[in-house]
């Protein structure tokens, strides 16, 4: 079976973890530094701080902006529901806004509908690896005078259009990565902050840790070199150490892993193209993109069949898929605390109803692309 995404594990990347495994250091150790360093020196920004998954990333990084109680953020329906519950985790209301209808990320436009005199925060998600409207999202920060944080959980390794690395935090406060096995790189669990303020960037260190610190120039008194305070209240987030060596390793073939995920794209597109009722993703700035996901849109009305029975026909071809997402304003738990409704979000259900993610993850062999065009040709065609 050919799933929707896989980790591509090699050798070395084991003997790193192998080789923490051996030393004294089991988490809260050099390999942290070192993979903070090296996420920093890739995307450009000044501060990375680890965490242990890309859901307690947003939760601290919304909670290092401080933003007073009743305060709004808007955020995007077609993400995990991560994105909109880390605002509500720190007292912020999530509000939605419907999706650019190309990008299938957050739309400017209706992102700026939604702004109050509550709104605090806008939080982009670079849905699959597409980079969302940064530009127009700064333009709108500024015009009102919020905070930005980017959901770049599927997006390590994409570039803005003027060539720069996602991370950088050019546009944002604060940006975030997840590290997760289907992700284009992994740590197994994992996650990321990246800022270039660093005031920001000492809340996130206490934030992570229980809100405790030992560093000299932020304690009260110093008794002792055994000292510690708690100045927040915090969480364990830590990342291990062989997690973040695996992280270091993997790095290494960050790049490697984007091409070949942008090969896999274009393979894809080519076959696809005039495929009846079948819409390929944008191929705008497509050499830029690190693509997490191959986000089709399938029209199952015109081809006779539902999604399950057409996600059933590719299982017995030996290819898996994936739904991504449903989206969250639909989901119970925001209908029943915030009256969200179908046909709230036009752009957003409809891409819901029609998407499907296709297999795309670098250790796919020519013969298994092959394969996937195939049974989708066929599974189309048998309808």
């Amino acid at each position: 079976m050919i799933g929707y995404g896989r980790q591509s594990i090699s050798e070395e990347d084991i003997a790193s973890v192998v080789e923490v495994l051996r030393s004294p250091f089991m988490t809260q150790g050099p390999k942290i530094t070192e993979f903070e360093q090296k996420l920093c020196d890739y995307t450009g920004a000044k501060h990375c701080v680890l965490v242990a998954n890309g859901t307690a990333a947003l939760h601290i990084a919304v909670m290092a902006l401080g933003l007073p109680a009743g305060s709004e953020g808007i955020t995007s329906p077609i993400t995990f529901t991560a994105t909109a519950n880390s605002m509500l985790y720190c007292g912020v209301r999530t509000v939605f806004a419907d999706i650019d209808p190309e990008s299938f990320c957050l739309s400017p436009a209706e992102a700026e509908k939604r702004i109050t005199d509550k709104t605090k925060l806008i939080s982009p998600v670079h849905f699959a690896g597409r980079v969302a409207d940064m530009e127009a999202f700064r333009a709108l920060a500024d015009k009102y005078g919020l905070k930005l944080i980017e959901d770049a959980a599927h997006a390590i390794g994409s570039q803005y259009p003027d060539g720069s690395r996602v991370g950088n935090c050019k546009y944002s406060d604060l940006t975030i990565f997840s590290f997760h096995p289907v992700k284009t790189i992994t740590t197994g669990e994992g996650g990321a902050v990246m800022t270039n303020d660093d005031a920001l960037y000492q809340k996130l260190l206490l934030y992570r840790s229980h809100g405790i610190t030992k560093d000299l120039a932020y304690l009260e008194k110093n008794p002792g070199p055994w000292y510690y305070e708690m100045q927040d209240l915090g969480f364990n987030y830590r990342m291990t150490d062989f997690q973040a060596a695996l992280g270091i390793s993997q790095m290494k073939r960050l790049e490697e892993f984007k091409q070949r995920r942008i090969e896999i794209t274009k393979a894809y597109n080519d076959a696809f193209r005039r495929l009846e009722h079948f819409r390929i993703p944008s191929e705008r700035n497509l050499e830029q993109m690190c693509f997490h996901l191959y986000a089709a849109r399938i029209d199952y009305a015109k081809i006779g069949k539902t999604r399950a029975q057409f996600m059933a026909d590719l299982r017995e071809h030996g290819v898996g898929s994936q739904v991504h997402y449903i989206p969250v304003h639909l989901q119970p738990y925001y209908r029943k605390h915030f009256g969200y409704k179908p046909g709230d979000m036009p752009e957003a259900e409809t891409f819901y109803e029609q998407e499907l993610s296709l297999p795309l993850y670098p250790s796919m062999t020519n013969d298994d692309v092959q394969l996937v065009i195939g049974a989708v040709k066929q599974c189309i065609k048998s309808a």
